[in-house]
């Protein structure tokens, strides 16, 4: 069992939304001190609040003593001003984690004192499992020991891997940031796709569910390729192959995924234009 999650000072989260409250799910899981911990967020859901409330959470401090870590969490066309409520927050120890799609380094720095230790960071909603994929970035005032700092705090929602080109960072935003919405409507394209063929609607539902879950789990846990997994299925003029030759036609789902994961990298890059 890992040792408890302990910082060198407080936490502080800006935005506690979907995002970030499944990350604070995962620190406290973690053993990290709720008492820690502060939170700004001046509309925070009511159910967000009571679990700050449950926690002993501080919630809009007055007052905090120098963070350790910042962790920005926050919607991308907002980011101006969060940077410019939380810079005096910032000290010369503090590492600042920032999760906003499309918004680069450049921008986060703009905003914040120089020399500030800033780590880009695009993860998923699995995280909210402990199934999450985070990737992560940190500028030159970043040491080693930052990054290992900020690696173990993505790393209570999942997989983490850190690049050294942010110019990846809008793929990486297209294929697993927004990833899990595609495979959502996978799920329920084949729900209505079972009911289409003759299924109850709930039953087509359950399959449908499972199924993706299902699979998903498989390529998780299996060491083969998801092309191997594929082709172990599908047996020569059976039924998946008939389903496989609509899918892998030229104008089927690869085509479209490619043209999904351009748009969503395209519209990354347009939010860190602003």
């Amino acid at each position: 069992m890992s040792a408890p999650l302990v910082l060198a000072g407080p936490l502080l989260l800006v935005g506690a939304g979907k995002m970030g409250g499944a990350m604070l799910q995962g620190w406290l899981k973690l053993g990290l001190d709720p008492k820690s911990v502060y939170v700004i967020d001046p509309q925070p859901a009511d159910e967000v609040r009571a679990e700050l409330e449950a926690h002993g959470i501080a919630l809009n401090p007055s007052a905090m003593p120098e963070p350790k870590v910042i962790v920005l969490a926050v919607k991308p066309q907002i980011v101006k001003t969060a940077l410019e409520a939380v810079a005096d927050y910032v000290g010369k120890n503090t590492v600042f984690i920032s999760i906003l799609a499309g918004i680069t380094l450049g921008a986060i720095n703009a905003g914040l004192p120089a020399g500030t230790r800033i780590v880009r960071c695009m993860p998923n909603t699995p995280a909210a499992v402990g199934r999450g994929m985070t990737v992560l970035i940190g500028n030159a005032d970043v040491a080693p020991e930052d990054r290992e700092l900020a690696g173990r705090l993505l790393e209570a929602s999942g997989e983490i891997a850190w690049i050294e080109d942010e110019a990846l960072m809008d793929a990486v935003t297209a294929v697993s940031g927004s990833g899990p919405a595609y495979v959502f409507l996978l799920a329920e394209a084949l729900a209505r796709a079972g009911v289409e063929a003759g299924l109850p609607a709930d039953l087509a539902a359950q399959l449908a569910r499972a199924t993706v879950s299902g699979a998903g789990e498989l390529l998780h846990r299996s060491e083969l390729s998801a092309e191997t997994l594929r082709q172990n299925v599908t047996s020569k003029g059976g039924t998946t192959a008939a389903a496989l030759d609509v899918l892998m036609a030229p104008d089927g789902l690869e085509k479209l995924l490619n043209k999904a994961v351009h748009a969503a990298a395209e519209r990354s890059r347009e939010l860190g234009r602003g």
